[in-house]
């Protein structure tokens, strides 16, 4: 504990708020199909963080949903600087992306898109009324926060963890891109993949707050992978992010919140590509993230200070053009059918055509109402540590890049912030395809996002830590 008067004394609060959908919730993660929520696994929640120092005040708050809209980013935003004092820009909204829980927003169709009826809005890809709800919470779990800052001593450090995540761009003999079933099917092995395309991250980040009394008030981790153990089930389930959280309460006390953020995991699963009969289990991987967690924890070192900083950028990238072919068939399949076309027998589905040209069709109208699409990115400063917020899905080649020319260490990346965007693919990946790089609602950037993205979030950490 510092005994120098002038030094300014670090504050922090936390705070969980309980965010898990009624029955008959639309869960997100599926392309077309409808997921109505039957049974909870285990909780959904919003988990704030909020910092105080010098009189300025910056959050996270993460919540376990699959990705969270730029109109209720500004509603939590909004509610946050009128009552708490925290400048919109210095809170940062992070969904986990778990595919086992609800969107906050559409995720699947462009606003401007017409042609779907209230009783077909999970065509949309989101439950509007679970998102008011989950927002106004979430803006509640800050404000509880803040209510709770008293001084603390913070430390981080980082940890390696390479068991759980895996890339999931496999290259095929011809050399497109597939990704590996999460189990081979009898009559298809591994030898149809001739190799990965990429690397993963695994850096498992830790940051500690921890009371003058010495007892854990907040953590704030960092892993990289999709969420993806339970999906496509229709149980709610946080993933591994909740069964990670919930082991660290475990071993550290009920009463410390452990904020969970992702990386930059668009091409990141946790099936091992090269073992069919793996375990998939959320909860092995929450508990095994939280061992390595445990050691790193030993490691760490404390401090009553530090320098509290934020910086935003909304970075305009070009959304991509249709090709001739894409334009005239999408256009061909909405003119037959203005209207979501339904699988015979089964009204819970629309047909893959009619999904796929909805989604096209959705970047041709963003942009004709804009050529460019702002795309915000947000550092946050806490001591020497830097938390980069990344709308989208970036590839985890694009998290590393920034973590290397980052002035500071510890560097993490928090994707899914702020802003609902879709993938961000590295270049090569483009002439590749797969689902990731075709042109959709959910892939909707030029291939040159990639580098525009890495180049202005690596000025923006050198201003910060200047």
């Amino acid at each position: 504990m510092s005994t120098d008067t002038s030094v300014e004394t670090l504050l922090a609060g936390a705070a969980q708020i309980d965010i898990t959908p009624p029955a008959g919730t639309h869960l997100a993660g599926a392309i077309g199909v409808h997921r109505p929520a039957r049974l909870a696994l285990d909780p959904l929640h919003a988990r704030a963080l909020v910092f105080e120092s010098a009189g300025r005040r910056l959050g996270l708050v993460a919540l376990d949903v699959t990705i969270i809209t730029e109109e209720y980013t500004a509603i939590i935003r909004e509610k946050i600087a009128a009552t708490c004092g925290i400048e919109p820009d210095a809170l940062m909204v992070h969904a986990t992306q778990t595919h086992s829980a609800p969107t906050v927003g559409h995720l699947m169709v462009d606003p401007d898109f017409e042609g779907i009826p209230d009783e077909l809005s999970w065509v949309g890809g989101g439950d509007l009324a679970y998102s008011s709800i989950a927002a106004e919470r979430a803006a509640d779990a800050v404000a509880l926060a803040c209510e709770r800052l008293e001084p603390v001593e913070i430390g981080a450090s980082s940890g390696i963890e390479g068991r759980f995540a895996f890339n999931r761009r496999a290259v095929r003999q011809d050399g497109t891109v597939g990704m590996p079933p999460r189990h081979w099917p009898d009559d298809l092995g591994p030898t149809w993949i001739r190799y990965i395309e990429g690397p993963i991250d695994p850096e498992l980040g830790v940051m500690c707050v921890r009371g003058y009394d010495l007892h854990m008030r907040a953590m704030l981790v960092n892993h990289t992978c999709h969420p993806v153990h339970t999906f496509p089930s229709l149980s709610v389930s946080a993933d591994w992010p909740g069964a990670w959280a919930a082991r660290l309460q475990q071993l550290y006390g009920s009463d410390c919140v452990p904020v969970v953020t992702n990386g930059a995991c668009g091409n990141i699963n946790p099936w091992p590509p090269f073992e069919p009969d793996y375990a998939n289990d959320q909860t092995l991987m929450g508990e095994g993230l939280a061992e390595t967690t445990a050691k790193v924890v030993k490691s760490i070192e404390f401090t009553d200070t530090a320098t509290l900083d934020y910086r935003v950028q909304r970075l305009p990238i070009p959304i991509r053009e249709l090709t001739e072919e894409e334009f005239t068939w999408a256009q061909g399949i909405l003119s037959g059918s203005p209207t979501p076309e339904l699988v015979e027998g089964d009204p819970g589905r629309v047909t893959s055509d009619w999904a796929i040209a909805s989604s096209i069709w959705s970047v041709h109208l963003m942009r004709q109402r804009s050529p460019m699409l702002d795309y915000e990115i947000q550092v946050l400063r806490i001591g020497d540590v830097a938390v980069v917020g990344l709308p989208g899905e970036p590839f985890v080649e694009l998290g590393l890049a920034i973590k290397l020319a980052s002035p500071t260490l510890p560097t993490w990346i928090a994707h899914a912030t702020s802003q609902y965007v879709g993938y961000i693919p590295i270049p090569g990946a483009f002439a590749r395809g797969g689902h990731e790089a075709e042109t959709r609602y959910w892939a909707k950037l030029v291939p040159e996002a990639f580098d525009l993205i890495r180049d202005a979030a690596t000025d923006l950490l050198a201003e910060v830590f200047a």
